[in-house]
């Protein structure tokens, strides 16, 4: 059964606070992060449900919420995940030559994780930094300016890390 710890349930209570009487639902994004980093970067049907429980609304409140989002995982991924961005100025400054590119090196799709689970592609719409374009969101880091020598030693950096922590 999926529950938060103690710390994480005042975390909850802080975070549902912050609203008015009658608003809980406002804690809804906090808290799906707040489950998402507690329970393995994902979010399943049993996590959300226990969110909606906490906030006292309806599953399918927080699952509309959950599968609009990209920040949100639905499914299992891997330790990391690589969010190129796909929309108008990063596709100008081929971006698809760079999700094409990470598809090829690691043997996967948008939306795959690789067998070893350490990586994920997913696209994502605008994250905001036009100007550096093309770019991706690694966990909470942008990466940007985007070629493939520069994907090289990011795939080459997120190894050497995952190898020195395990």
């Amino acid at each position: 059964m999926v529950q938060f710890s103690e710390e994480n349930l005042a975390k909850v209570k802080e975070i549902i606070a912050r609203y008015p009487e009658g608003k809980q639902k406002s804690a809804l994004l906090p808290l799906l992060h707040l489950a998402q980093d507690n329970f393995g970067g994902w979010l399943s049907a049993e996590t959300m449900d226990y969110v909606a429980s906490l906030l006292q609304i309806e599953p399918i409140e927080v699952y509309e919420v959950a599968t609009f989002y990209s920040m949100y995982n639905t499914k299992p991924v891997g330790r990391y995940v690589f969010e190129v961005c796909q929309t108008g100025p990063c596709m100008l400054n081929g971006s698809d030559n760079i999700i094409e590119y990470i598809s090829k090196t690691l043997s996967i799709q948008p939306g795959e994780t690789t067998a070893d689970g350490l990586f994920t592609l997913k696209t994502a719409e605008c994250l905001g930094a036009c100007g550096y374009a093309p770019m991706m969101q690694l966990g909470k880091h942008y990466r940007e300016h985007l070629t493939k020598e520069k994907v090289d030693a990011i795939i080459a950096e997120c190894r050497s890390a995952a190898a020195a922590n395990n």
